[in-house]
């Protein structure tokens, strides 16, 4: 019975041996990939160690190396005479390669001891991760609300060079709260699009999205608000708030706000009422004729703008059109530079219309609504969904006055705008629709990625216009 035991064990060790001795090689040769920056760092290490051992030959006079090559060569005659040299010489050069593998194996693993992550990722898959990342394409996207962090938690997958730009009109909920009490900008974009951006993005969210339900003052307020709001006071500003904030939170990219003007939006309705609030538009129930804010014009961060000119892709909404997309671009500046960019342009339509904003709303007014605001054409392209919501979501939505956003082919191209029509809608087992970030990631880069790379750069340098005859 012991023998068999004992067999049975060799035989399980063996078959956990093979399992892993693939896995190790495989690690092994991750860390000789390209992008990776270790074989270059270490051959430069080994030309160091080299010139750093023949400096302090020359500077002794060549006395040292003398003397080691003279030992040398009396330990390799010794041990040539004693066994031969067909040999003496793979033993003594397997012995060295050993030596080098178990000293690196040693020095990689007391490395990985230190930075190897909680999960059971191996720390070269973070760092190929890592760098394939920050290599990825400058992407700035515009917008604000829900639909703007879903897209984040999507993007933050094929780059981490991400900029989102979110408006700062908010003036409900606990965002207007603070606003009003402590004369600060509303957080609650902002903490929606660091929390998406996030590594550890679901632990994040709960704890940005806890909102206190007792205690005076702190009841309904989310202590994402809250933390933002203590950072804007400690550091000055939101602006620098918000960027100690990812820091703080190693988030991947960064979150501006569109000003740090204390702006305030306004609609003028098609029944001629004037609404005052962004809260507010919403709830009045009428059609808006005209979108607008005050201070009129207000200052454009520069950072945004230098993002902007910078990036290699702009991507705008989803997201509420008047509340959350078109406020960024009542800021002169901002959508000044959005035209003038020759990179990829596009806008991520809603799905289904919103009450109180887009009801009968189809594709084409969604762009007709942006190009009046800002007064020029500012994207190439607009992604609608294709397919649509199931029976029980339409009846859910149609008791809400909210119904599939209509695709106007037609007039969409008349705009002179490029459809990309694709599936990126997540419906869960309630009825409700919603982009799914996954899906609508892999469509917007797969568009990108449809640009040669060349033409891509040119167009950033030179201007699209000069390319078309």
């Amino acid at each position: 019975m012991s023998i068999g035991f004992i067999r049975q064990a060799l035989n399980v060790m063996q078959q956990q041996s093979r399992r892993r001795t693939p896995h190790r090689v495989n690690q092994w040769f991750k860390w000789l990939s390209p992008g990776l920056s270790v074989k270059r760092w270490f051959l430069i290490s080994m030309v160091g160690l080299v010139l750093a051992s023949l400096g302090l030959a020359i500077w002794s006079g060549s006395t040292p190396i003398y003397w080691a090559l003279k030992l040398i060569r009396g330990a390799l005659l010794i041990i040539t005479n004693t066994i031969p040299y067909y040999i003496s010489g793979p033993v003594v050069m397997i012995s060295g390669l050993l030596l080098l593998i178990w000293g690196q194996t040693r020095t990689v693993g007391s490395i990985t001891q230190v930075l190897k992550p909680e999960n059971d990722e191996e720390l070269v898959d973070v760092l190929l991760a890592h760098r394939r990342l920050y290599r990825g394409p400058k992407i700035v996207v515009i917008g604000g609300g829900t639909g703007l962090s879903t897209l984040l938690r999507g993007l933050k997958t094929y780059s981490a060079n991400i900029t989102a730009i979110v408006t700062v009109a908010d003036d409900g909920g606990s965002s207007g709260r603070l606003r009003e009490e402590f004369g600060v900008l509303p957080p609650g974009d902002i903490r929606n699009c660091l929390a998406a951006l996030a590594d550890e993005e679901k632990l994040l969210t709960e704890l940005f999205q806890y909102r206190f339900s007792a205690g005076d003052g702190l009841s309904g307020h989310s202590f994402g608000n809250l933390f933002l709001t203590a950072m804007s006071e400690i550091t000055g500003d939101l602006e620098r708030g918000v960027a100690a904030s990812s820091k703080v939170l190693a988030i991947r990219g960064q979150v501006l706000p569109a000003t740090l003007s204390d702006v305030r939006l306004w609609a003028e309705l098609a029944d001629g009422r004037r609404i005052q609030g962004e809260s507010k538009i919403t709830k009045a129930g009428g059609k808006v004729v005209k979108l607008g804010c005050t201070p009129a014009n207000p200052p454009a961060l520069p950072a945004a703008i230098k993002a902007i000119k910078d990036a290699d892709y702009i991507i705008m909404g989803p997201g509420s059109l008047y509340t959350s997309v078109i406020p960024n671009l009542l800021v002169p500046e901002i959508a000044s530079a959005i035209a003038a960019t020759y990179v990829p342009k596009i806008y991520v339509c809603n799905i289904m219309t919103q009450p109180g904003e887009t009801q009968g709303y189809s594709v084409a007014n969604h762009i007709q609504s942006i190009d009046k605001a800002c007064g020029q054409k500012l994207f190439d392209a607009v992604l609608v969904h294709k397919k649509s919501p199931s029976a029980r979501a339409l009846i859910r939505y149609a008791k809400e006055d909210s119904h599939p956003v209509f695709l106007d082919r037609e007039a969409v191209t008349k705009s002179g705008r490029r459809i990309v029509s694709a599936n990126v809608m997540n419906e869960d087992e309630t009825g409700c629709v919603r982009h799914d970030h996954e899906k609508l990631a892999q469509v917007l880069f797969r568009w990108y990625s449809g640009t040669p790379k060349g033409m891509r750069k040119l167009y950033k340098l030179f201007g699209k216009e000069s390319f078309i005859s």
